[in-house]
């Protein structure tokens, strides 16, 4: 039959035989029985051991042929294990200790469980959403424990929040293979100084550069545990920061001069803030009109245009130059947000001119953190940080899923 002939060659069935394959209003039930030429083995430690009875006859859950659910039904055996020195049911090669899902079904919903949220899963295939759960952190515990890590030379570390009122995930990324290599709830030092000792010292001395945003207790954590790498800070951050400097000046304008400017600059947050050639024929016209008037959210404006220049010089010494001359404009501009800007590059400076040195950021990682957001939404959210964490591994770890005879998809 071609149903049993599908098992013979997607299951290992090395020590049991299919006696008979039946249909009814449940789905294809496929009965297996022992094979007497091989010797059971302990569920404990896997030996070898001697047969003491037979149990009631037990259904496992298979993956389904054509939309039919398949069940194995099979009488475990007790044996008497000499190793363990107890008695014991049989290692059973299709299932795990009680779970009545085969490993090939697991597997399957772990692997759908990357694409479609587990509920939709858990709908798909007719079993509850904590089954898929199940299946998942199996996949993710196999993942964890067979990866081969590499020789991580430079990382990227950020945090992303995952839900409402200052509740963050730290997540670290292999900059180079583009996965997720370790997350880790919070984002204070003591979070940070879990992933240096789950790294430990040898790999750790491997790491040419990290980059990261410029939080204090990250800052502390890297020069304390790895004081060796060169520190890059992330460039899309500092952009971000001159961003929210440039948009502060212009509420600030807004609130001094009231009604009639605010309605002067009305929905122009963009055009100030937008790279100029990604403007609407609209937004240029509009941003023409406002350079003529003598506006504060100008010089703001030109100072920001002004600082792209900086990201390409392609040495540090050159870099260190026109920053300096940039501060200088900044700190005269007589703009509160962007005097403590530049301020802020003052402070950081050495670490920012890094970027020249290491030429590393968190574009990578900012891809990977909108994809941990999608996790989220996908999942209408988590309740517990352990089940996000575990969720992002295996959506962004790449790691490697149990093996079994053939891959089901």
């Amino acid at each position: 039959m071609l149903v049993e002939s599908l098992v013979r060659k997607t299951v290992d069935l090395q020590g049991y035989k299919v006696v008979a394959v039946k249909g009814d209003t449940s789905g294809l039930i496929v009965e297996f029985a022992a094979d007497r030429r091989y010797t059971p083995r302990c569920s404990r430690c896997g030996e070898p051991a001697r047969y003491r009875d037979t149990r009631a006859a037990r259904l496992f859950r298979h993956v389904p042929v054509w939309g039919i659910p398949v069940w194995f039904r099979y009488r475990p055996r007790r044996v008497r294990c000499r190793c363990c020195g107890g008695v014991y049911i049989e290692q059973i090669p299709w299932a795990s200790g009680k779970h009545r899902f085969t490993r090939e079904l697991m597997v399957t919903l772990a692997t759908w469980a990357r694409t479609l949220p587990w509920k939709q899963v858990a709908k798909l295939f007719g079993c509850a959403w904590g089954t898929v759960s199940s299946a998942v952190k199996d996949a993710v515990a196999y993942g964890l424990a067979n990866r081969d890590l590499g020789e991580l030379t430079h990382i990227g570390i950020d945090e992303i929040s995952r839900k409402r009122g200052h509740v963050y995930v730290t997540n670290v990324y292999d900059l180079i293979t583009k996965r997720l290599i370790w997350s880790g709830e919070g984002r204070s030092e003591d979070t940070l100084k879990s992933f240096f000792d789950f790294l430990g010292p040898e790999r750790i001395t491997n790491i040419q550069g990290i980059c990261c945003d410029m939080w204090q207790p990250y800052i502390d954590v890297i020069k304390d545990r790895a004081p060796q790498t060169v520190l890059v800070f992330d460039k899309f951050h500092i952009v971000r920061h001159l961003m929210d400097a440039v948009d502060q000046v212009r509420r600030d304008e807004i609130r001094e001069k009231g009604t009639e400017y605010q309605q002067l600059v009305a929905r122009t947050r963009y055009v100030w803030l937008k790279n100029p050639w990604n403007l609407t024929n609209k937004q240029a016209t509009r941003l023409s009109q406002l350079e003529s008037l003598n506006l504060k959210i100008n010089r703001a404006y030109l100072l920001k245009e002004a600082f792209r220049e900086f990201w390409n010089y392609r040495r540090a010494g050159w870099a260190l130059r026109y920053l300096k001359r940039w501060f200088w404009w900044a700190t005269h501009s007589r703009l509160p947000p962007m005097r403590d800007f530049a301020w802020m590059l003052r402070r950081h400076q050495e670490d920012i001119l890094n970027y020249f040195r290491v030429p590393i950021h968190n574009g990578t990682v900012e891809g990977l953190n909108n994809k941990a957001k999608l996790v989220i939404h996908k999942a209408y959210g988590f309740r517990t940080a352990s089940n996000y964490i575990c969720n992002l591994y295996h959506c962004l770890g790449d790691l490697p899923l149990p093996k079994i005879m053939h891959r089901f998809v």
